[in-house]
């Protein structure tokens, strides 16, 4: 703000000692006045040339930081909402935050400093031109604000067109992000054609939103543009008019003239953050929708601790008890509400060794108590890093136990190779194996397996079983299977 202040206002004051120069150094033939004022218009060029590179690094940064700080708080409460935040709001919102309501927010926030500039300015010039000649003073200080209020009336309109074209923004995202995760499907069952028409006319939708927006937007750029000039012309001709007089001399009607013409820069700024500020107002409040949202399950106010090391469940819904240090099949086919309810993602009466999951801490419960389905999804990146955990457990001990080590060698570059997202380029068994061996690599007091193998052979099942019961000796696992071999290896099994 100080700098934008200090590039406008002597962008303000150069028409000013322009006319100056004329009346004190040009008219009268004065060498030493039109030096003077020669050097002070120097010095104003250079200072606002000094001004302005550093008004354009802290806008520049101003606008990386509000965008940085947008995403990142948006990002982090979606984390914290966690497993209830599909149920709450649609992927596009989310996606449509971080990659488009930011830079509304940015704009609005890098604007700042040449707005509080412009108002300096015609603040400065209102002050000169009131001192020196009142009817012109008082033909810009009405004028001017009067060509800036003159597009208020728009921004109401514009805002709602703005929303419009917003929603339609999110629903479209969204639709992308449903035709992508079902690609693979949509391609079996032939429903391609389908999907692409329906994006097509949902594209449509966005497009014809955008240009209704862009209608209001054009009549603010031409307002901007007219009004201004509307005070200008006035200025000049009633400042011709003066010099003709002799009311005023030929460097004061200069002066007005060139003042006149450098408030369309000011109307300009406050043209565009109003823009801005209503662009902003629309993506902040979608922003707000996220932050707003609530975890399905909160910690309470004072939360017991978990036993140490490795505990045993207890689901008092269906009396499934799965001891300390065991291996506890449970054969079900509600496998989904089972894991759930263990990993205390729905609020259900499980106790660890006596103690309530719902009077422990969440953040304790999701580092201790980890559930692993086979639908969950690997990221994209180096396969070492989406896997490993970073715990105890290496990442090669994980992987041979969730025999995936033939999946890796086959990979040109092992496990420095680049999944992509989902892990679209590995079959369905190898990446169920990825998320086994990134389940067994976190290590957890107690893991929670649902169907960890449905998607492989007997004999690669075979293997898994054993190796996983090795590594997972003395800690608390609980899986979720219907496959005998699960049962065989087991402590403990609940049958249907």
């Amino acid at each position: 703000m100080v700098f934008g202040a200090l590039w406008m206002v002597p962008l303000a004051l150069v028409p000013l000692a322009i006319g100056k120069a004329i009346d004190e150094g040009i008219a009268p033939r004065d060498t030493g006045s039109l030096l003077t004022w020669t050097g002070l218009i120097l010095g104003l060029g250079v200072l606002l040339a000094l001004s302005n590179v550093v008004l354009t690094r802290a806008g520049d940064r101003a606008w990386l930081d509000g965008a940085s700080l947008m995403q990142q708080a948006v990002l982090q409460h979606a984390t914290r909402v966690g497993a209830a935040l599909p149920k709450k709001i649609k992927t596009g919102e989310i996606v449509a935050v971080g990659s488009s309501d930011l830079y509304s927010i940015a704009g609005l926030l890098e604007v700042i400093g040449r707005l509080t500039g412009a108002v300096a300015s015609f603040v400065v010039v209102a002050i000169a031109l009131l001192s020196s000649t009142p009817i012109l003073g008082l033909v810009v200080l009405i004028g001017v604000p009067l060509a800036t209020l003159g597009f208020i009336p728009l921004l109401g309109p514009l805002r709602k067109r703005t929303e419009a074209h917003r929603e339609e923004v999110g629903a479209a995202t969204a639709m992308a992000a449903d035709i992508v995760s079902g690609l693979r499907i949509l391609r079996g069952i032939g429903g391609e054609k389908q999907f692409t028409d329906r994006f097509a006319e949902t594209s449509q939708r966005v497009r014809k939103a955008g240009v209704n927006a862009a209608r209001i937007d054009s009549w603010l750029s031409g307002i901007e543009v007219f009004l201004p000039g509307l005070v200008t012309v006035v200025v000049l001709w009633l400042g011709a008019r003066l010099a003709l007089d002799g009311t005023i001399s030929v460097g004061e009607l200069v002066a007005f003239y060139g003042v006149s013409a450098f408030l369309v820069v000011p109307v300009s700024v406050a043209t565009e953050a109003a823009h801005h500020y209503n662009e902003a107002t629309v993506a902040a409040r979608r922003a707000c929708e996220i932050l707003r949202l609530t975890p399905g399950l909160e910690s309470p106010a004072d939360p017991k601790p978990l036993p140490s090391g490795a505990f045993g469940l207890r689901d008092e819904l269906d009396g499934y008890d799965c001891p300390a240090g065991q291996l506890t099949v449970i054969n079900t086919t509600g496998s989904d509400a089972v894991a759930d309810r263990l990993g205390r993602y729905v609020d259900a009466p499980v106790f660890a060794d006596g103690i309530a999951l719902r009077d422990a801490d969440i953040t304790e419960i999701r580092d201790r108590i980890l559930v692993a389905h086979n639908q969950d999804v690997l990221f994209s990146g180096k396969l070492a890093d989406e896997v490993d955990m970073g715990r105890s457990v290496d990442l090669r001990t994980a992987l041979w136990a969730a025999d995936a080590m033939d999946v890796v060698d086959g990979l040109e570059h092992g496990t420095d190779e680049y999944l992509a997202e989902r892990g679209r380029t590995l079959s369905g068994g190898q990446r169920q194996r990825m998320l086994l061996a990134r389940a067994l690599s976190f290590d957890a007091d107690v893991l929670v397996l649902d169907e960890p193998t449905s998607a492989v052979d007997a004999h690669t099942e075979a293997r898994i079983v054993r190796r996983v019961a090795e590594l997972r000796r003395g800690r608390t696992t609980v899986v979720l299977s219907q496959s005998p071999l699960w049962t065989n290896i087991a402590d403990k099994v609940y049958a249907p």
